[in-house]
């Protein structure tokens, strides 16, 4: 049950890695907080936070969600679980609580999974903030899609058969979470004649950015944050 005193809890996009890109709400909110939360690996620095390191107040409260790095999901939901009750004392206490989320909170964003936690409790608010997809797309100088396109997103670990499935369909394509699957995607986008089509875009907006056609990335370094973006479509842009 909601009462007057609680705190609200905000969910902040913090953009793809460039602090420039934060929004002003964003900045302001951070700049503000008594209470920050952040998913981190366990053992590692927090993305996010190093984002939004900037703006983050001396005296605020940090609360790192370690999560594991692994397939299985039981030992991350535990960790949501955990970080949920946390933020949830904060917010009983009449504290806001800012949970920094890498790109947007629900655009593939662990936010989601405290949201789900927290929202029938508490007040809510979304931030949100520039999506690594967008982000890929204006370093590669390609739209994603135009007109009557139908733009698909994909992800790496699908198998390869419905990957093929989908991308039999053509329009506008971006397949997230590229990282140890690049070797058999791109075979498949070979296959498929579509990788004179398919570009690549790593650690945007970053100082380690790389961007280049597919053909001439080198397999043995991708890491998780890359993406490519394909077109099989009639626009006249790509002509």
């Amino acid at each position: 049950m909601k009462t007057e005193n609680q705190g609200t809890l905000y969910g902040v996009g913090v953009g793809p890695g460039d602090p420039e890109l934060l929004s002003l709400k964003a900045a302001r909110l951070i700049g503000n907080a008594a209470v920050i939360a952040y998913p981190a690996p366990e053992g590692g620095e927090s993305f996010a936070r190093s984002i939004a390191s900037a703006f983050i107040p001396n005296q605020c409260i940090e609360i790192a969600m370690p999560v594991p790095m692994r397939t299985e999901r039981f030992a991350a939901q535990s960790v949501y679980d955990d970080g949920a009750k946390d933020i949830a004392d904060h917010l009983r206490a009449g504290r806001d609580v800012v949970v920094l989320c890498e790109g947007d909170p629900f655009f593939y964003g662990s936010f989601m999974y405290l949201h789900n936690r927290l929202a029938d409790q508490f007040d809510v608010e979304i931030v949100s903030g520039v999506s690594s997809l967008v982000a890929c797309a204006g370093r590669l100088a390609q739209p994603l899609a135009g007109r009557n396109d139908v733009l698909t997103i994909l992800t790496g670990p699908m198998d390869d058969d419905a990957l093929e499935q989908r991308l039999l369909l053509g329009g506008s394509f971006v397949i997230m979470k590229v990282g140890r699957h690049l070797p058999r995607l791109r075979v498949l986008l070979d296959k498929l004649g579509l990788l004179s089509n398919s570009g690549y875009v790593e650690r945007a907006t970053l100082p380690t950015e790389k961007v280049m056609p597919l053909a001439d990335v080198d397999e043995s370094c991708v890491p998780y944050f890359s993406m490519i973006l394909i077109y099989d479509g009639d626009e006249a842009w790509k002509k």
